[in-house]
């Protein structure tokens, strides 16, 4: 069966109001994750990796000294108390832990115990980083990756790390072919910093959109023209009145850029004016690569970009033990922020940044 998610198209056509902002679209890919148990040959977001078995296994060699977040989970336990949010959710009836779930608990107690026995890893011990997302040329032609590369694997460090408080990120291009032998069992970290730091298993249904900038992103002329409602009433767009005193506040909910996880595009500002990054290399301005989304829409007029085969899920109410639709892969990063992953233009073999906004 394919899986498929359709962006609703726009309640505006953008670049007939405004022709100005034609020549400031860009191509982006929704990768649209959902929770499944994608396979090693899939693009996914936090699946198993097509790792060479040969490689040694990314391990964020910083000091973690400093973080005290007084969450004290392993991966372990984090996916069981998932699994049973889902089946409270799913069946209310039934409280406490079914005998396979009380199994796991045990044995991962009893794991614990060993660590703690042990004692915990010294603050300066390298850390096995996660998967994050795994993204296929075939599927994600946006991608752009040195050489005879055709796959991005996307790993980070579940701890905060100074100076932003975000997970530290690594990026790996491949050729899937050159992998024979994949590596059966990757190692885990001894604990998550934050559960919200460990994505869940999900399949990707990418879909191919085309994004105007947030107003952030306009020149001040550019932002003048979104913001004059006379524009908007004399191109004839179907907006309501009650945006009128605020035709920018419209622009940017439904307009702008895409919410969720994307490749491509243009950034979304917000928690800050925008921040332009530079290659430390060769001093390029650095291009969006991967948005990395606490959600994958908005609550209330957000709605809008929930996918036809969402909406709903979308607008349905009473969503709880954290089921919500719009969060599927469960990572939550800032404030329910987004974490983008920037490139070089020049030369995706320099070092990359990211940014949380």
């Amino acid at each position: 069966m394919v899986f498929v998610r359709t962006t609703p198209p726009r309640p505006v056509d953008v670049s007939a109001v405004f022709p100005e902002l034609t020549p400031l679209a860009r191509p982006a890919i929704r990768l649209h994750p959902r929770p499944g148990s994608p396979s090693a040959g899939e693009s996914s977001v936090g699946g198993p990796l097509l790792w060479p078995a040969e490689e040694p296994w990314p391990h964020c060699e910083a000091s973690h000294l400093h973080v005290d977040s007084g969450f004290r989970e392993s991966p372990d336990a984090v996916r069981l108390t998932r699994r049973m949010r889902v089946r409270w959710h799913a069946d209310h009836s039934r409280g406490g832990m079914t005998p396979e779930e009380a199994a796991v608990k045990e044995r991962n107690t009893a794991r614990l115990a060993e660590r703690l026995d042990a004692g915990p890893p010294p603050a300066d011990c390298p850390v096995p980083m996660l998967p994050v997302a795994q993204l296929y040329l075939r599927d994600i032609p946006l991608l752009r990756p040195p050489g005879q590369a055709d796959l991005l694997q996307v790993l980070w460090c579940p701890y905060d790390h100074e100076p932003d408080d975000k997970p530290s990120t690594a990026l790996f291009w491949r050729s899937a072919a050159e992998v024979v032998d994949i590596l059966a069992t990757p190692p885990e970290p001894y604990e998550v910093n934050y559960e919200g730091y460990l994505p869940e298993p999900c399949v990707l249904a990418p879909e191919a959109i085309t994004e105007y900038p947030h107003s952030l992103d306009l020149s001040p002329q550019m932002q003048l023209m979104v913001g004059d409602w006379s524009r908007w009433q004399a191109a004839g767009a179907e907006v309501d009145s009650s945006y009128a005193q605020d035709p920018q506040y419209f622009y940017n909910i439904h307009l702008a850029d895409a919410p969720g996880w994307k490749v491509g595009g243009w950034p979304p500002w917000g928690r800050t004016d925008p921040e332009p990054r530079y290659c430390t290399v060769c001093d390029a301005r650095m291009i969006p690569l991967l948005t990395i989304a606490s959600s994958e829409w908005d609550g209330g007029e957000g709605h809008s970009w929930a996918p036809d085969e969402d909406q709903a899920a979308a607008k349905a109410t009473g969503h709880c033990c954290g089921q919500r639709p719009s969060m599927p892969t469960k990572v939550e990063v800032g404030s329910t922020d987004n974490m983008q992953i920037y490139v070089c233009p020049t030369s995706p073999e320099h070092p990359h940044t990211d940014l949380i906004q």
